[in-house]
């Protein structure tokens, strides 16, 4: 499938690279965004990534969209590469108990051990492919074929704020209690959205890694209250 671009009303153009989803494809979407913020180019107000395509909203009486138009299918054509505007990130999570009431049931789904699943999603680095369905949620992969499960055949109406989730290839980390139907597997003291924070209220990005650390709950509930109180900051969870 060629590059193509769908109009979103006057004020936001939607770049298609293909119909389907895999990393390969997001990766190209991350670097159409990266090309394209590079050229800071004066009306843009947001690009936003998916798997397959990149939106970007602008203001039409600053920034004329047949020009725009020509920049998009330019950075739809620049190969992925490393990019500056990413970040990594290590991310403690206390596994299991009442902060992971899924953990056994995933052991089991897969023939493994509680302490096969937590090595392994902790010595995986995942890549942010995009933000959605809350603000902050990240879709995080790809994990290990063998964790690889269908959602929870009965969804849970609230799933507790920071939890780690898998379902499918991907992991997730709910900034927000909501509904969800993905497997509980821990949960993070780690502030994944900030209302506070008008210039990046969400602490991960599209193109971002993630590692995750074990912690045990004593040390979960000491960074909570540090976090709640205000002694943590985003510094505190970058990847040395």
């Amino acid at each position: 499938m060629s590059p193509r671009l769908l109009d979103l009303g006057d004020g936001a153009l939607t770049l298609e690279l293909s119909d389907r989803i895999d990393a390969d494809l997001n990766a190209r979407v991350i670097a159409a965004r990266d090309t394209l913020a590079a050229m800071h180019l004066d009306g843009i107000s947001d690009l936003v990534p998916t798997w397959r395509s990149l939106t970007v909203h602008f203001d039409p009486l600053r920034l004329n969209r047949e020009l725009l138009s020509a920049h998009l299918l330019q950075a739809a054509q620049v190969a992925p590469q490393k990019s500056a505007l990413t970040t990594r990130w290590l991310i403690p999570v206390c596994f299991g108990g009442e902060s992971g009431p899924d953990l056994a049931q995933v052991a089991q789904a897969t023939g493994r051990s509680e302490a096969d699943v937590v090595d392994a999603l902790c010595a995986t680095e995942l890549r942010v492919f995009l933000i959605g369905f809350l603000p902050g949620f990240p879709y995080l992969g790809e994990l290990p074929p063998w964790l690889h499960l269908p959602r929870r055949t009965t969804p849970r109406t609230a799933v507790p704020a920071n939890s780690l989730a898998i379902a499918g290839a991907q992991a997730a980390i709910y900034p927000w209690q909501s509904p969800g139907g993905w497997h509980l597997l821990g949960q993070t003291p780690v502030r994944l959205f900030d209302v506070h924070d008008a210039v990046r209220p969400a602490l991960l990005a599209p193109g971002d890694s993630v590692r995750f650390t074990a912690i045990d709950p004593h040390e979960f509930r000491r960074l909570s209250f540090a976090v709640a109180a205000g002694d943590c900051n985003r510094d505190d969870w970058l990847a040395q």
